[in-house]
């Protein structure tokens, strides 16, 4: 069911309108010119507009203008008398969704709203994802050490230049790639992830570069590889640390020549993609042991962000939490809990060996186990496991 505004002159024409929509189930407002039109508009929301282009005192290209203005996510469709498909043609230039030629026509009347009303809820999905993508995936905190790797991100971000992200487990390594990526010129293009560590070394270079049908016993038909994944947008290479030395080999050649070749084959494919790395691991410590090689470490590192623990920022963790409480609160579908100072300072006492990872248990933990506010008491009862 959608709400619908119908300006129109014709008194039959608004009344027709109103009864076929109320039929299918649709709330239906009707004006009876532009001025009122745009009134209502301005005063209540609407799924979507049907408005003649031919009305007194203001025509329907200025209502048009008028309602974009306001909000141009609503689709405006226009009904457009004989004669006057040239001025219909205009309105479609300037932003309406479609038109409809009078007599109106029932069926074509149907589509179009139902046309108009999924765009609609396509953009409102659209919002709501953004929004709890944005939340999930934001960089929280204000203290000096966060905010020098946000000033880094904005910096490096629009440039292709490639990141190495270094930092103990937990801190938000992934989110500063994000990061980065969302603020690129690559933003529109893949976002591909591959965890290095997760993969057993004598697959790692299918997982990366793909393979051909009959590559290997497992291969049963031809698949792409991350890099072909990661084709023109960015490719997030996490724990590259724990990488063996002969994906390693084959990393520095696509990294050099912007060409990968595929596992049982001898064609090469070029691909353009941005490498962001990170890892927990030290690779100067590395590179001397033998594990990691020097000449792939100078590729990576072009820029180098290290991510504070959580310790290094512990005047970051009252707005972290009050994030979590929000973020996790909305998850579970209940009103936001309200955590005291007095437990604020209690969070800052801890040791967060596991940084932003342990820190957000914690906080999930305690919005579970606890009242509508989170005291001093409860975090010294939940804030360590409970079982032992």
């Amino acid at each position: 069911m959608s709400k619908i505004l119908v300006i129109d002159d014709e008194r039959a024409i608004r009344n027709s309108l109103k009864e076929i929509l109320e039929y299918e189930k649709h709330v239906v407002d009707l004006a009876e010119d532009g001025i009122i039109g745009i009134e209502m508009f301005q005063n209540n929301s609407y799924d979507v507009v049907l408005c003649d282009i031919k009305m007194p005192q203001m025509d329907g290209i200025e209502v048009l203008d008028q309602l974009l203005s306001r909000s141009a996510e609503v689709p405006v469709i226009m009904i457009s008398g004989h004669g006057n498909i040239d001025t219909a043609v205009e309105a479609i230039k300037k932003g309406a969704f479609d038109f409809i030629e009078k007599p109106l026509d029932l069926n074509r009347i149907l589509i179009t709203i139902r046309n108009a009303t999924d765009k609609t809820t396509l953009i409102k999905e659209t919002k709501i994802l953004k929004r709890q993508v944005s939340k999930t995936f934001d960089i929280v905190g204000e203290s000096p050490a966060i905010r020098k790797v946000k000033d880094v991100i904005e910096k490096v971000a629009p440039t292709d230049a490639r990141v190495l992200i270094t930092g103990a487990n937990g801190t938000g390594k992934e989110l500063v790639a994000r990061w980065l990526h969302e603020k690129s010129n690559r933003a529109d293009m893949p976002f591909v992830e591959v965890n290095c560590a997760a993969i057993p070394s004598e697959l790692i270079e299918s997982e990366l570069f793909g393979h051909e049908k009959g590559a290997f016993t497992s291969a049963i038909k031809q698949r792409k590889g991350k890099f072909e994944q990661a084709d023109g947008g960015t490719l997030f290479m996490d724990e590259i640390g724990d990488m063996s030395l002969s994906a390693q080999a084959k990393v520095l050649r696509a990294l050099q020549e912007n060409k990968i070749t595929r596992v049982g084959s001898d064609k090469d494919i070029n691909v353009h993609v941005r490498i962001i790395a990170a890892t927990n691991k030290n690779l100067h410590e590395e590179i001397e042991a033998g594990r990691f090689r020097e000449d792939l470490y100078h590729r990576l590192s072009v820029i180098i962000i290290h991510v504070p623990s959580l310790n290094e920022r512990i005047e970051d963790i009252p707005v972290l939490a009050r994030h979590f409480i929000s973020l996790i609160c909305e998850e579970y579908g209940i009103p936001p809990k309200t955590i005291t100072n007095e437990a604020l300072a209690a969070l800052q006492k801890n040791s967060w060996t596991g940084n932003i990872r342990e820190f957000r248990n914690v906080i999930e933990r305690l919005i579970i186990l606890c009242e509508k506010e989170i005291t001093e008491k409860d975090v010294q009862l939940f804030s360590q496991p409970i079982f032992k």
